[in-house]
């Protein structure tokens, strides 16, 4: 019956995506934007549950809370949501893809490489879901979109726990498979009860099992609470150094011995991934990292970062490599992710660019009309990223704002630099 709906508000029904025990998700239409959605429509006698029915009330309310409030490029958008006393339903962003447990089998896992770079992402991910006061609670393969490759993207945030919420928001709701000891227990809950979930769909990514798995659920709940995980590589002996250390501090019992926050347990993902064979490639991991180190682009949210790296022309260049020639046309805005350059003109050196700098931003401010003012060639083996003026433009304002101020300070710097050369020149 549900697959002959026709229209739910004000979104034409496209198609049926899945039907669970507590309701349905449809490929909707958005009949004002012609933008296309992800549905989710509740089961009325879930509501009307007369043991369950509250709770799961208030986890469809917490969800539809977050409707425009979560803006993240690895998690799915929560666009809409009308709640009745009865029924209810939330658009979601539509992300074209299957989730990570298609990767979660023996047979058919990813890269080590991959891997780590969509445990990276999720880091981001639940990073800026905690610092907007929400832990997810039910982080498995299952609840991250994969829209193609590593892109990936958290969903089903059903189960959040809003740390601006009710003192009854810390019910025990997950998956016990991937829950942590203190939320099993039902203690307070902080950012490393879905760092330690991460820690377990990492295990599963990496070696296509669980860590923990028993034929009933009090002993799935006794081994989560008491037993110490197989470490990965002894199932699969072909994993990079360092990977057994950093699952299981994320999984560690106590999370007191997990990372003490998001961006070093990411860190640490970062300098494992440069051991893999997918140090052949340039991975969005590394790609992220090197801009986000930059001081003058410490303004850019997680986001507009995120937009910068995917709007780049990334390319690894080896040493002796002319990349910019002085007096040529050109309007692209270059950036040194590693590696060091020299700046000549004439054959005359002018400056050294070191990883984390910016250059070719006269040409780029200029729109082309003022040709390349010296010749840039790579010293060593670099990574450099070329933006497009047609591809920047593309970003959002907020990211091209904070972009333009740190290419003026980094034009202002030059100056400066030029004039105490003159200056001590002359003397």
């Amino acid at each position: 019956m549900a697959e002959t709906v026709e229209r739910i508000g004000k979104y034409q029904i496209k198609a049926l995506l899945g039907q669970g025990a507590s309701g349905s998700v449809y490929l909707a239409n958005d009949g004002f934007s012609n933008a296309d959605v992800a549905l989710k429509v509740i089961n009325p006698e879930i509501f009307r549950d007369p043991e369950f029915g509250a709770v799961h009330r208030e986890q469809f309310l917490n969800e539809a809370s977050l409707a425009g409030k979560l803006n993240h490029p690895h998690i799915v958008a929560i666009l809409d949501a009308v709640v009745t006393d009865d029924a209810g339903y939330i658009a979601m962003e539509y992300v074209k893809g299957h989730d990570l447990s298609k990767y979660a089998d023996p047979k058919n896992l990813l890269s080590v490489g991959d891997a780590i770079e969509v445990g990276f992402k999720c880091c981001g991910a639940l990073d800026y879901a905690f610092r907007e006061g929400v832990i997810h609670r039910d982080i498995k393969p299952a609840n991250i979109m994969v829209a193609g490759g590593t892109e990936v993207k958290v969903t089903d945030f059903g189960a959040a726990l809003l740390r601006t919420g009710k003192a009854n928001d810390t019910v025990s709701i997950g998956t016990p498979a991937y829950m942590s000891p203190e939320q099993i227990n039902g203690d307070t809950l902080t950012h490393k009860t879905d760092m330690y979930c991460v820690g377990v769909v990492l295990y599963e990514l990496l070696t296509g099992v669980r860590p923990f798995v028993a034929p009933t659920m009090p002993e799935l709940i006794r081994k989560v609470l008491s037993d110490a995980p197989v470490p990965p590589s002894k199932l699969r002996p072909e994993l990079p150094a360092g990977i057994d250390g950093l699952v299981l501090k994320a999984m560690d019992k106590n999370p007191d011995g997990r990372y003490a926050s998001w961006a070093d347990f990411a860190l640490e993902m970062a300098n494992i991934g440069k051991l893999s064979v997918y140090l052949h490639s340039i991975p969005d991991i590394e790609k992220y990292a090197s801009l986000r180190s930059v001081e003058m682009l410490a303004k850019l949210t997680d986001g507009e970062i995120w937009e910068l790296v995917k709007v780049a022309r990334w390319t690894r260049v080896p040493a002796r490599t002319v990349i910019l020639q002085e007096d040529a046309p050109g309007e692209t805005l270059l950036f040194l992710a590693k590696g060091d350059l020299k700046v000549t003109k004439q054959g005359q050196l002018l400056n050294l660019i070191s990883a984390g700098e910016w250059f070719g931003e006269m040409s780029y401010i200029g729109n082309g009309d003022i040709h390349r003012q010296a010749t840039v060639e790579t010293m060593t083996d670099g990574t450099v990223a070329e933006f497009a003026v047609a591809d920047l433009e593309n970003t959002s304002m907020g990211c091209r704002h904070h972009l333009l101020r740190a290419l003026l300070r980094n034009v202002v710097d030059r100056l400066v630099l030029s004039n105490v050369r003159v200056a001590q020149s002359a003397r």
